[in-house]
């Protein structure tokens, strides 16, 4: 028999009610209940946040983990204390099937010309600023925790504590923000949540396969090396995945015959480059997220417009649906009840506190330690103040990167736990800091940071920000621009062609999009196809079909 089209067996594995596990032969009833109450409560947290639309301190993460809480305490009286939540943690569960989506749709939503403007940037802060976070929260805890006695920690779990608080909460942080209104701190913030979790993911993984007994330069080096590997082979994998996509969609035609056909394989070509990276042990993370970039720009032209519909909506509902899942699961897991009664039977209330507070401390410390110094050195290869990062936008993306989320909580679990349970006082006291952690950081940081961003950026720098950022909402098409003798507005900005490597250095971003909008022009559109470069079939995605629906961001 199954559940939810899995085994029984496997829903067992990952899923219990009052303590009893559902792959025993009762719990079948139990099982059921168990979903049930689940998407009962993914249904209140989506009403209530629905509600709290207006609130100027509530966002839908902040709800779904109180709601989570709460849950939690219901379950936890209700079960005499023996059990406060309905499902056991399981990292199978957050990698293989919540992330993917959510980043995806990062990526297939993302306004891509503000994105790779800024990419220099975003490099920057996601992994230079990561390595930095790393290093000052890794020999922090190896000075400060280590002397507080809560166990034998070696090396490796030092710099494991670096890697999994190196890691931002990107889930939350694009709650907060607003693309339409901020689109230059938008794209600042976003890009370096998804490529922030994509470093911290494989920095964790190096370290846990690295030989830390026979550690030298050379090794060190190899480290370095090993990283952008994975870094070049994901993206690329990415990059390939949803080239072809495009061109099978745009060869095949799926659309004269079946819009459902092309939505499918849309769909599970997404989620095919996201498991090919896991398996090839890439980043998957930055593999969806470049797969997503490249569907939205070359795909998403190709298909039908009932299927463009139908594509935009999905993704952004299977992407709110994980969100909403993770933040109301990291609430329940909060009142686990095995790892506390661990911790309080080994460690005084003093300890546990001392041990979060620290961590807090240290996340703080390295967050500003990169962000100021790494904003001035990007601003000095900034000629326009437009261009600059200011003060005030400085502050708002050292506060929106202070929340750690589910990715922080996954790599402890896989560091300090065995299938969602230990029974080492050290991994529990680990876990249970993690997790207030992450709700403080997440309800604190989360709340205040709507009235922050208020006061840090008034309307009136809104305005400013989008006049001077504003791009053409919708452009015409290369090949109706060519029939009608008009140049492409997007070339034609009166971008004054480099003359010099000296001038290519001063304005790189708006050069290399120049060009690079000649090349995908001349070379990539004819072959995978993208708006203005679908042949015109009665029946087939038109350009003129477009207006019942905006389109992906192409900026």
């Amino acid at each position: 028999m199954s559940v939810g089209g899995l085994p029984r067996e496997e829903v067992g594995m990952m899923m219990g009610l009052g303590g009893v596990a559902l792959g025993d032969p009762p719990a079948d009833y139990g099982s059921i209940a168990a979903v049930g109450m689940f998407v009962a409560l993914m249904c209140v947290c989506i009403i209530v946040g629905h509600l709290l639309e207006e609130n100027r301190w509530m966002n839908e993460s902040t709800t779904a983990l109180l709601i989570g809480l709460g849950s939690g305490t219901v379950i936890l009286l209700v079960s005499s204390g023996k059990n406060s939540r309905i499902m056991v943690f399981s990292e199978d569960l957050f990698f293989i099937y919540l992330l993917p989506p959510i980043i995806f749709n990062a990526g297939f939503q993302v306004k891509k010309k503000q994105f790779f403007r800024n990419f220099m940037t975003i490099t920057l802060f996601a992994v230079v600023g990561t390595l930095i976070s790393f290093s000052i929260i890794s020999l922090g805890a190896m000075g400060i925790i280590s002397k507080l006695n809560i166990g034998a920690l070696e090396l490796g779990d030092f710099l494991a504590l670096g890697a999994i608080f190196s890691a931002t909460d990107s889930v939350c942080t694009l709650q907060v923000l607003s693309q339409d209104e901020t689109p230059f701190l938008y794209s600042l913030v976003f890009g370096e949540g998804v490529v922030n979790d994509a470093t911290s993911v494989v920095l964790f993984n190096a370290i846990q396969n690295f030989d830390l007994a026979n550690f030298s330069s050379f090794k060190f080096l190899q480290l370095v090396g090993s990283f952008l590997y994975l870094f070049g082979t994901s993206t690329f994998l990415g990059v390939a995945t949803g080239l072809l996509s495009a061109y099978i969609i745009k060869k095949l035609y799926f659309g004269r015959h079946s819009t459902d056909r092309e939505v499918s394989i849309m769909m599970l070509m997404a989620y095919l480059s996201y498991m090919l990276a896991e398996l090839l042990d890439l980043s998957g993370i930055l593999t969806v997220f470049f797969c997503g970039i490249v569907m939205s720009h070359y795909t998403w032209h190709n298909v039908t417009e009932s299927s463009r519909v139908t594509t935009k909506h999905a993704f952004a509902t299977l992407s709110f649906i994980s969100e909403t899942f993770l933040f109301l699961y990291v609430g329940m897991d909060a009142l686990d009840i095995e790892k506390w009664k661990i911790v309080s039977e080994t460690y005084s209330p003093m300890k546990s506190v001392a041990l979060s507070s620290i961590i807090v401390a240290l996340v703080l410390v390295a967050r500003a330690a990169f962000v100021f110094p790494l904003s001035y050195l990007s601003n000095l290869t900034k000629k326009t103040p437009g261009e600059k990062i200011s003060i005030r936008q400085q502050v708002i993306i050292w506060w929106a990167g202070l929340m750690r989320g589910a990715v922080s909580i996954a790599l402890a679990y896989n560091k300090f736990a065995k299938s969602g349970h230990t029974q080492l006082p050290s991994n529990a006291i680990m876990i249970t800091s993690t997790i207030i952690i992450v709700l403080f950081s997440t309800i604190v940081f989360g709340l205040l940071t709507k009235p922050l961003i208020r006061l840090l950026i008034p309307t009136r720098h809104i305005t400013r920000e989008l006049s001077a950022l504003s791009e053409p909402a919708s452009p015409k098409s290369f090949l109706e621009q060519l029939t009608a003798g008009g140049p492409d507005p997007e070339n034609s900005v009166g971008i004054r062609r480099p003359t010099s490597l000296r001038m290519l250095l001063a304005s790189p971003t708006r050069s290399v999009h120049y060009y690079w909008r000649k090349f995908d022009n001349a070379f990539m559109r004819p072959v995978f196809g993208g708006r203005g470069f679908v042949p015109f079939v009665p029946g087939s995605p038109t350009e003129s079909s477009v207006p019942l629906l905006a389109p992906v961001n192409e900026s």
